[in-house]
């Protein structure tokens, strides 16, 4: 299945999608020297973004997620790519100074953890590979 959203960094990578319906707080809500989500009551707190295609409606809190997204990147825990509903300026900028491929406009909730996602962060493309054993969302349709 591909998918076409917006670009906002380029790049392009394959990793394993990591989706959360939350929105993520970098500063204060995920650990920089680990890349472990610390948000007390978070749907992902306790797991770990590290090289994951990082799937989220948007990001919230302080302009100093930006810096945190870089930090991640420099502690070599950042995520690979950051695939949002709408990319608010945290994120985006944060993805632009870590160079972590970043889209957004894109339909997540068609987006599953544990998939394969290939990023075309230049022509905000996404491909979605399913594993044998994942079980892609189901659509039902009514007339």
């Amino acid at each position: 299945m591909r998918l076409q959203g917006r670009k906002i960094y380029p790049g392009t990578v394959t990793a394993e999608a990591l989706v959360t319906s939350m929105g993520i707080s970098f500063f204060g809500g995920v650990d920089p020297d680990t890349g472990v989500v610390v948000e007390k009551g978070h749907e992902l707190e306790g797991q770990s973004i590290s090289g994951k295609v990082l799937v989220f409606p948007s990001g919230k809190g302080s302009t100093v997620g930006s810096y945190t997204l870089y930090r991640l990147k420099l502690n070599g825990v950042a995520p690979a790519a950051i695939v949002n509903a709408e990319c608010e300026t945290i994120t985006a900028v944060g993805c632009i100074i870590a160079e972590i491929p970043c889209v957004d406009r894109v339909p997540i909730d068609q987006l599953a953890t544990g998939a394969r996602i290939s990023i075309d962060g230049e022509h905000g493309l996404i491909d979605i590979h399913w594993p044998p054993a994942a079980i892609p969302p189901i659509r039902l349709h009514f007339d």
